[in-house]
């Protein structure tokens, strides 16, 4: 029971800190533009990537709400995490993005890290014969 808590408090932190960070892109598109010029030229990108991040966030929020039962999503939500993290790294040390947004990766990175812990501590309550 503890472990599935810690899964719980992770994956509902993770979707509450996400919707938090990401729901604000849908108003700040021009003043992104200012801050790390060029302007956006293709904001179909933009707003593709606020959606379906936002979209993780409430599967983020689902997990949370009963770890054992969504446990098979989390590899995926591992995944969603590596994904940007690796990606902010990469392209800061070939100098296509700014240093600024290595709080950001780094942020994705030990999420990703917590959600491999929960995915682990999950599985003895897993294998009990719970499934969905």
């Amino acid at each position: 029971m503890k472990d599935n808590r810690f899964a719980r408090r992770v994956f509902t932190w993770a979707g509450l800190y996400g919707l938090v960070a990401l729901l604000p892109m849908y108003v700040l598109e021009a003043r992104l533009g200012e801050l790390f010029p060029p302007a956006l030229t293709h904001p179909e990108f933009y707003y593709g990537f606020a959606g379906v991040a936002g979209a993780w966030q409430v599967a983020f929020l689902l997990i949370g709400s009963d770890p054992v039962r969504f446990r098979p999503i989390m590899l995926p939500a591992v995944l969603e995490k590596l994904g940007y993290g690796i990606a902010v790294g990469v392209l800061i040390a070939q100098g296509r993005t700014p240093v600024a947004l290595m709080g950001t990766g780094v942020i994705d990175l030990a999420l990703a890290a917590l959600f491999t812990a929960a995915y682990f501590r999950t599985r003895a309550a897993s294998s009990s014969g719970l499934r969905f």
